[in-house]
């Protein structure tokens, strides 16, 4: 199978679209994420996506399989939280290499099956490495800002048992995506070199930023440009930003990340900013017809969706690209 480095040569790729706004249209209850095994867990279930790659694999499944339908030519395995760090809110800490490994394996054997269908068309498996829910550069408390919730050593030990069950389970690629704290990102970054290292493997590792606000910068204060410096001496496959912000607001920072770097950038932008109850209103036409700057200035070489994007999204995104060559590097 052609390696994905070389497919970037001859085109754009599709990532998938998001896993939430998906999981959210089955309308899955507390009974549904807790399923037989874990009926007597003592805390709520409800909203611990992760898990339905255990309880509901059906589902993410075929969630999968509608993503790669529209188009997508990398699916993100189920594990936007999968680390000891973030399952402590459910009290599953015992159970992250399981969720991992599950979540990276349904992946593989949807992409396998595609691929198996066109073999001109190779699906993989992007790892997906959330940014944890807590921050080693900011403090959580105003009144002790020398406070830290977490250590840089305390992530890189949780990322590294992400990332093992991830490959373990047939992830091609890792990709460290929503960062809003590069120092998290870098303890991610530090575990893959780790298991790449040990295992003497060169997983393509994909870096996804975000930018929170107007202001241009990540929640811990980095512009666009600090961002691509502090983590451009790892060899990885793409750079890029997602989620946070429209595709209409990212064109400024893929610019830079396009200009400055020589790496491949990827951008897989919300269906807009959220309305008053949380909803994502950009409609796939629409969102196609934003991304069409990031193409008619040959910013991106991977382009996707993050939240409020579905595979009508993906397929609007994908029919769009497929007329365009990628960024040359």
């Amino acid at each position: 199978m052609k390696k994905v480095q070389d497919i970037l040569k001859d085109r754009i790729l599709i990532l998938d679209g998001a896993m939430g706004t998906m999981i959210q249209r089955h309308k899955f209850t507390e009974e549904d994420y807790r399923g037989e095994r874990f009926k007597d867990w003592q805390q709520p279930l409800q909203g611990n996506n992760d898990l339905l790659s255990i309880t509901q694999p059906e589902a993410i499944k075929e969630i999968h399989a509608l993503y790669f339908e529209a188009g997508a030519d990398i699916a993100e395995t189920n594990t936007f939280s999968g680390t000891t760090i973030a399952m402590e809110d459910y009290g599953m800490e015992e159970l992250v290499y399981e969720l991992n490994y599950e979540s990276a394996k349904i992946a593989r054997e949807v992409a396998d099956k595609f691929t198996a269908k066109n073999p001109k068309k190779p699906r993989f498996v992007a790892g997906s490495i959330g940014p944890t829910n807590r921050t080693a550069s900011m403090s959580p408390d105003v009144n002790d800002p020398g406070y830290r919730a977490v250590t840089f050593n305390q992530l890189r030990i949780a990322y590294k048992q992400q990332v093992e069950a991830l490959l373990d389970g047939g992830a091609d690629i890792l990709l460290v995506e929503t960062i809003f704290d590069t120092l998290n990102a870098k303890a991610a970054l530090f575990a893959i070199q780790e298991v790449n290292d040990e295992r003497n493997l060169d997983t393509p590792i994909m870096i996804s930023g975000t930018i929170t606000d107007a202001s241009g910068r990540t929640l811990s204060g980095q512009t666009a440009e600090a961002f691509l410096v502090s983590v451009s001496h790892i060899p990885m496959l793409s750079i890029g930003f997602n989620c946070a912000l429209g595709a209409n607001q990212l064109t400024p920072h893929l610019e830079i990340l396009a200009n400055k770097g020589n790496f491949n950038v990827s951008a897989h932008p919300n269906a807009g900013l959220p309305n008053a109850f949380g909803e994502y209103d950009e409609t796939p036409e629409q969102m196609a017809s934003q991304i069409k700057e990031f193409l008619d200035k040959s910013l991106i070489n991977i382009i996707g969706g993050c939240c409020g994007t579905t595979p009508e999204h993906i397929k609007a995104i994908a029919d769009m690209a497929a007329k365009y060559n990628p960024r040359k590097i």
